[in-house]
This record gives structure tokens, C-alpha cells and sequence, in this order.
């Protein structure tokens, strides 16, 4: 015989009905049961209010609960995430907390379990993991130690014109110097901003940049006609490896923003593109919470450099042994024979530093560019470094008149 199996609404129904009949007192029922007296007259009370219904079990969730979110705090944290649709959850929480900074707000995984449940969040694919090659540059410790520099990758605007963004920013705060939509990306189009830049924040110590066009060149050195120009201002140009823009991670994920905010899709022209390019590095230097620099904002992390630009491109200097040579408009100087160096060079002096018999540096201000060997009249590279000041300099008194160069 197969065992009869009731559920605990079958059992309450069972105990209601065999109370009704009068024959047993409610302690008699409630030990048969094994329930206190309370027991029975509460199942017998809901019984009589809601019937059979009444006997199902209940939410025994509280009526309220002294920790849960304010309705108007988490009002005020969605009407933010509408605004700001790319912000997560730490963002919102920072930004909204200027408005009432005693309000008890939640912690950003409750905000962030308020989002996914409203349909605000959408899971990320996941990409697979690049192999990094070690940067050796190091950590930036104030502002204007580095700027970094690149060009988003080109798109159409709405009239059918390529638009080359052009990105500039201070490393250490990553506040954003300049975000301008250029038809080119070509020195012509490009210097101009640099020289906005530079009389409005002052000189960097370095600028880190990629190996293209024109920031790098084919020639020694990589060196191109605006990297000549930082050199002379005494700005050191620094390249990441050729191949790997994880080394100058922290630029090219400002640019996944910068793309995802102003240009999916993109402007119907480029001046209405370079108006949402201005409206997001307002928001981005003044108002975004930038979670590397504690949620503090850039703006609060940047000030401009004490370097100004000079109204004259300082001197050149060499040491008085050295051998000057002055590199013609074709990138050739005269050493023994006609030698190529850099057509990026053209107009500039370099000097020749003899290190052992035969054996000769080329540097070119305070960047050691090539070793000549004179026996075999051949040049042999130097990956770029800086070099001491007994080489070369960009100042100093009594110079060459001859290395006077105009901006």
C-alpha cells in the first residue's frame, strides 16, 4: 500500500474542518498537530477572513526595513543614469552625493543591481586577453611631466567628410588639452594645435605619441619635422613600442570614450562634431568622476605648466669639440662624402662627437642619434635617449648666431 503523502495546506484545511465538527477542544487539535493553541487560531482566522486561500503560506518579507534604499535617492541616481547613460554605478553615486552629501546613499553594488534590473546595464563581451609588452616608461608623478597625444581613428561625418579627431592630455591628471576635429593628419593641420596648446598650458616636460605619421618618421632617431620642433623646445619625444597602444593604455581608452559619447553616430557636419567634442571635454575635465584619481575630477588635478612658450625657438649649443654640420633641405649632410640623415632635419645643426678613434656620436640637441664609423663611412643607429648636458643643449649664452631659427 503506497504511503498517503498531504501538504501542509491539505493538513491546515484537515484541522479547520475537524474544529468545526465540535468535537475536539482546540488544545485537544493542536497537540494531535503538533502546534501551540496560537497556531491553530491564527490558521483558524484566516480561514474565516479569506477561506481556503487563506491557509497558503504567506511573504514573511517586513513591511518595512530600516536599511533599504530612500525611493527618492534612487529616483534622483536613474534621472542621472538618463542624463549620463554611460556612467556606472560608482559615477552616478559620486556626482549625485554633491548635491546632498548627508543623504544615506547606497553602496554602488546596490545601484548596480537597481540598474541591471531595470534594463540600464547590458553585459560587456568578453575580449580575449592581448599580450603586453612591458612598458619601461615610468610612473608620472605631477602634471605636464607627460602628455600624451594620438589621432582617433578617422570616420564620415554626415556630409560624407573623413573628420580625423586629434587628442591631447596631460598624463597625470588626464585632463584633456585638446580635442579637435581636423580634416587631416598632417603636420600643416597638426602644429598649429600644439601651439595652442603650449601658449595656453605652458611646455610639457615629454609628450608620449605613437610611431606614425606626424609624430614619428622613417629617418634616425624616428624623428619628424614636429618632433624636431618639441626637441627645440626642449620637449623630449617619447615613443611607445611600434605595434603596442596598450603602452599608452590610459589615451587610448579615453578614446573608446570620447568615440562612444560624441560619435556613434556621428555629427551631421564637422563643426557640429567639434561642438560635441567641446560639450564632452567640459564634462569630462569638469564634471566626470575619473575613478583613477580617487572619483576626483581632472580639472581639481591640473595646473599649467610654469615652462612658457618662448616667443623665439631657444638655441642650439654644442660643445666646442664637437663637429657641427647643417643638414640641407634633402636630409644630407657634408662629412667626408654626402651623408643622408634625417630629412626631418633639414636646416637644422648636428654635431659629430668623436668617442674612440674612427667612431663618432651624431647628436642632434640632447638626443644621441647614430654612431659613424668613419673607416667604413657607415651609420649605425641609437635607439633615442636623452643625453647629458655635456653634449648638447637647447640654451645657454654666447651661441652661433647661425642656429637662430624663428618660429
Amino acid at each position: 500500500m503506497p504511503w498517503h503523502e498531504t501538504s501542509p495546506m491539505e493538513q491546515r484545511l484537515e484541522f479547520v474542518r475537524e474544529f468545526e465538527t465540535g468535537l475536539f477542544t482546540m488544545t485537544e487539535l493542536a497537540a494531535q498537530y503538533g502546534i501551540c493553541r496560537k497556531t491553530g487560531y491564527k490558521w483558524l482566522e484566516r480561514y474565516d477572513a479569506d477561506g481556503a486561500l487563506g491557509l497558503h503560506d504567506r511573504s514573511r518579507r517586513p513591511r518595512a526595513s530600516p536599511h533599504a534604499t530612500d525611493p527618492e535617492l534612487l529616483a534622483m541616481l536613474m534621472r542621472l543614469r538618463q542624463r549620463h547613460p554611460r556612467w556606472g554605478a560608482k559615477k552616478l553615486l559620486v556626482v549625485a552625493a554633491r548635491s546632498a552629501p548627508k543623504a544615506a546613499w547606497p553602496c554602488p553594488s546596490t545601484v548596480a543591481a537597481h540598474l541591471k534590473a531595470r534594463g540600464l546595464i547590458t553585459a560587456r563581451r568578453r575580449r580575449r586577453p592581448r599580450v603586453v609588452v612591458p612598458s619601461t616608461r615610468g610612473l608620472m608623478t605631477r602634471a605636464n611631466e607627460v602628455w600624451t597625444t594620438d589621432f582617433k581613428g578617422e570616420f564620415l561625418t554626415g556630409d560624407h567628410r573623413y573628420c580625423y579627431p586629434f587628442t591631447l592630455r596631460d598624463g597625470f591628471s588626464r585632463f584633456i588639452l585638446r580635442c579637435d576635429a581636423l580634416t587631416a593628419h598632417t603636420l600643416a593641420v597638426t602644429r598649429p594645435r600644439f601651439e595652442r596648446a603650449f601658449a595656453e598650458y605652458g611646455l610639457p616636460d615629454r609628450i608620449r605619441s605613437d610611431n606614425g605619421p606626424p609624430f614619428g618618421g622613417p629617418g634616425l632617431g624616428r624623428l619628424s619635422a614636429l618632433a624636431v620642433w618639441w626637441i627645440r623646445l626642449g620637449i623630449v619625444p617619447e615613443r611607445i613600442a611600434p605595434g603596442h597602444p596598450e603602452q599608452n593604455g590610459s589615451h587610448e581608452q579615453f578614446h573608446a570614450v570620447l568615440k562612444a559619447a560624441t560619435a556613434r553616430p556621428p555629427a551631421a557636419t564637422a563643426a557640429a562634431q567639434q561642438r560635441r567634442f567641446t560639450r564632452f571635454c567640459a564634462e569630462y575635465n569638469h564634471e566626470r568622476p575619473h575613478e583613477a584619481l580617487d572619483q576626483a575630477v581632472p580639472a581639481t588635478r591640473y595646473q599649467p605648466s610654469p615652462r612658457p612658450l618662448p616667443r623665439r625657438l631657444p638655441l642650439l649649443e654644442y660643445p666646442g669639440h664637437a663637429e657641427i654640420r647643417r643638414v640641407d633641405q634633402n636630409g644630407y649632410i657634408s662629412w667626408r662624402q654626402p651623408l643622408f640623415v634625417s630629412a626631418a632635419l633639414a636646416g637644422q645643426d648636428i654635431a659629430f662627437e668623436e668617442v674612440d678613434d674612427g667612431i663618432w656620436t651624431v647628436h642632434f640637441a640632447t638626443l644621441a642619434l647614430a654612431r659613424y664609423d668613419e673607416r667604413h663611412r657607415t651609420l649605425h643607429p641609437i635607439t633615442s635617449q636623452v643625453t647629458t648636458g655635456r653634449s648638447a643643449s637647447c640654451a645657454g649664452s654666447a651661441p652661433d648666431p647661425r642656429n637662430e631659427e624663428r618660429r
